[in-house]
């Protein structure tokens, strides 16, 4: 008979946020199922069980009644929910998302975004460009697409910043939640004001298609929708495209042929495999089950590790090595499963197809004068918090 699963106690929260890899090499090898008592869930850091649970969603629900993120959405987001509820609310913004949409209404604005945003980009000095470019370049194009221009880039990061801090508060300290408050009655008074003008004027971008649709979904889920767009469509781009920069600059070599070959979508897709910008998504298990050989009973939470998943040695020879040309390897930095991240291909297309390209044509001689320099941060979300670049 299978038992539950061995308890760590020695893993940090902390820990976790400073560089989580080594800790997910250690449970891959040694209890690959484990529960975390400073997460308050049970972690799987092997590829095969955090797929077969985001594939299997009645098993594993998206309901986690323990996670902080209703208390920072103050909303019940689709991102908690399952099935019909969840699909209602996915399809509601999905005309925004729509490939003929992203090719002719989005990826032009981002292009011309990217050109003026690397175009105020000083030469011949060390730029921190976190904020100087990839976090205003991700706000500004979201801001476009949800139909919310006028929110500015500051007011956009600064947002999205509170509702992940929120979400991930699983310690439920106070401070964090009182910022998420302060940002949610700020998204909530700019979208009372676009309200008429989006009902007058429609258009492709997220907030009018669900204010015009046939059968609109309540307009709390609507705000709460923007509000999910808004938490994870800025960090995912901006740490997918810092993850990759450094990955190429510290790779002089594998950045020489990827800029001579314009291997810009492999690059992208090696970036996020290694280091995952969504590294963990907790799910409630419905039943009593089993994985990786031990007990789950119902009513735990699990936690997949794609971070972890990403670079497992039973899928992926020298996954903790950043490598553009190795065999094409599967990876699940977008999810999969009904969660599939609904944003991938926007992603994909202003990172990889749009602001590398662009930024290594202004700049050919990049480097990064201290990697020290460089401080990586982040246990649900990871990426460069610092990314100071000389630019030449």
């Amino acid at each position: 008979m299978a038992k539950f699963a061995p308890l760590d106690e020695t893993i940090t929260l902390d820990a976790l946020d400073r560089d989580p890899y080594p800790i997910y090499r250690r449970l891959r090898a040694e209890a690959p199922v484990c529960r975390v008592a400073a997460a308050r869930r049970t972690l799987l850091t092997k590829a095969a069980e955090t797929k077969y649970v985001k594939d299997n969603p009645d098993l594993f629900s998206s309901n986690d009644p323990d996670t902080p993120m209703k208390r920072a959405f103050q909303a019940h987001t689709l991102m908690r929910k399952d099935g019909p509820d969840h699909l209602r609310e996915r399809m509601a913004m999905a005309p925004a998302f729509a490939p003929r949409v992203i090719r002719d209404d989005w990826m032009p604005r981002y292009a011309r975004i990217a050109e003026e945003y690397v175009a105020r980009l000083p030469r011949g000095e060390i730029v921190d460009l976190f904020p100087a470019l990839s976090g205003p370049y991700a706000a500004r194009g979201l801001a476009i697409l949800l139909g919310i221009e006028e929110a500015t880039d500051d007011e956009m990061q600064r947002w999205s910043q509170a509702l992940i801090d929120g979400a991930g508060n699983f310690g439920w300290r106070d401070g964090p939640f009182e910022v998420s408050d302060r940002a949610n009655a700020e998204m909530n008074k700019l979208f009372d004001g676009l309200l008429d003008r989006h009902c007058a004027e429609p258009d492709n971008s997220a907030l009018s298609v669900m204010l015009n649709a046939e059968d609109p979904i309540e307009l709390s889920q609507i705000y709460a929708n923007i509000k999910i767009a808004i938490g994870g469509g800025i960090n995912e781009p901006r740490d997918a495209l810092n993850t990759i920069l450094y990955g190429l600059l510290t790779h002089p070599d594998q950045c020489e042929e990827v800029v001579r070959n314009a291997d810009w979508d492999r690059a992208f897709e090696e970036g996020v495999r290694w280091v995952a910008p969504i590294q963990a998504s907790s799910r409630l298990v419905t039943e009593d089950t089993e994985l990786g050989g031990c007990l789950i009973p119902e009513g735990d939470t699990v936690m997949t590790i794609q971070a972890s998943a990403n670079r497992d040695e039973d899928v992926i020879e020298n996954g903790e090595d950043f490598i553009v040309y190795r065999d094409k390897t599967p990876h699940q930095s977008f999810g999969n499963g009904p969660h599939f991240c609904q944003g991938t291909h926007v992603a994909r297309r202003a990172v990889g197809q749009i602001m590398l390209p662009i930024l290594f044509d202004r700049f050919p001689r990049m480097t990064i004068p201290d990697r020290d320099a460089v401080i990586w941060r982040g246990f649900g979300f990871r990426g460069p918090i610092t990314m100071p670049v000389l630019l030449q």
